[in-house]
């Protein structure tokens, strides 16, 4: 996936409003036909039908068979009416005669073109021959679920595709890497333009500039709890500054896959850590936890935004959230599962603390549970390395 953040220039350029579609990565296979049988192209491997031994006839042949079996199922349980005395009816004449029918297909494998002995090896480039494995019928149901579950990935990316790509926070554009809910007015947008001081998020560049000359803010509203050089840590209440929270989580999603908590920001708090320059305090980061956790966990989510990336700036977020810990006088560890970036964050923090104790380590005998250095989070440490 494509992700990248640019300095703003002076002069805006026009924009493209031409997307190049993405080839399929099977070899041999041109895009076109899907395996739904509804769309003229794709671009995944799980949608081809080259993939899948057929062709695009095929699909949409399986297509129209899926449509058929649908309405018909409609009409049945149109015609049932409370479902509730379904168990308590006999089955009538003609239901058994298609359960005996499906007994009959059911026992009779479908042939397959080659023998046990010389079917290909299982390849990356192509699903596996399923032909001689179990049922016509069977198969049949197997490919219309795949047909089924082909169409609706296709539409949730081309629903995905309409909403925005882009977002300008203060003087960087940021390309998002997944959907966020924001209001449809504004996921429909290509570009959102987001305040960097109260997060508040607008349509156009003219809106944004007219309230960045109004907007009091410079820096996240909570108490400044750390402060070394420019970088700063605040520590927002969820509950106090609800809308504040909520945009917040918002713009994350927009770099996390599996962030789900958007609006109920009341039981968290919310670690921010900032950059400071004659402007105000510029957001890098953040993490959030629960105010009062059952399992001691000391950390919910943890972001650093695109354009702050690869600065260090995440192990000092996770250390922070250590320390914080080691302050309270528990043993936490933060809540799983973790996305992607924040696994590759938690593997480098622990790798780099246990190579400098082992450096300095004088003793003979060591143990996860003994070292100082991570005697607070000593879980933590055995789970991630």
């Amino acid at each position: 996936m494509k992700r990248r953040s640019t300095q703003l220039k002076s002069e805006q350029e026009p924009e493209s409003r031409v997307e190049n579609s993405i080839p399929c990565p099977v070899p041999g296979c041109d895009s076109k036909g899907h395996l739904s049988g509804k769309f003229d192209f794709h671009s995944a491997a799980e949608a081809c039908p080259c993939y899948h031994h057929l062709t695009p006839e095929d699909c949409k042949s399986i297509y129209q068979k899926r449509i058929k079996l649908s309405a018909d199922v409609d009409r049945l349980e149109a015609s049932f009416g409370d479902k509730k005395e379904l168990r308590q009816r006999p089955l009538q004449k003609s239901q058994s005669t298609y359960r005996s029918q499906v007994d009959r297909l059911r026992k009779t494998k479908t042939k397959s073109s080659t023998s046990e002995s010389t079917r290909d090896e299982p390849s990356r480039d192509r699903e596996g021959n399923l032909l001689g494995l179990t049922s016509e019928f069977d198969l049949n149901l197997f490919r219309q679920a795949q047909s089924q579950f082909a169409e609706a990935k296709q539409e949730q990316e081309n629903h995905d595709d309409q909403s925005a790509k882009l977002i300008e926070f203060g003087t960087f554009e940021i390309e998002s890497w997944y959907r966020s809910p924001y209001p449809d007015e504004y996921a429909k947008l290509r570009k959102i333009f987001i305040c960097e001081f109260c997060l508040k998020y607008m349509r156009s560049a003219a809106i944004l500039r007219r309230h960045m000359a109004k907007c009091v803010w410079r820096h996240p509203p909570g108490d400044e709890i750390y402060r070394k050089n420019n970088i700063n840590f605040f520590e927002v209440d969820g509950k106090k500054s609800k809308v504040y929270c909520q945009n917040l989580c918002l713009l994350a999603r927009l770099f996390l896959d599996h962030k789900t908590l958007y609006y109920e920001v009341e039981p968290f708090l919310f670690y921010v850590m900032t950059e400071y320059d004659s402007k105000g305090c510029h957001i890098v980061g953040y993490f959030s936890k629960e105010k009062h956790s059952l399992m001691n966990y000391n950390l919910s989510c943890i972001l650093t935004l695109p354009h702050q990336m690869k600065k260090g700036f995440g192990r000092m977020l996770i250390d922070f959230s250590y320390n914080l810990s080691k302050i309270e006088n528990r043993i936490g560890s933060p809540e799983k599962p973790l996305s992607d970036l924040g696994l590759i964050s938690y593997r480098s923090y622990w790798t780099k603390v246990l190579m400098h104790y082992l450096a300095d380590f004088e003793g003979k005998d060591i143990s996860i549970k003994g070292t100082r250095a991570v005697a607070s989070a000593s879980d933590g440490a055995a789970s991630f390395l």
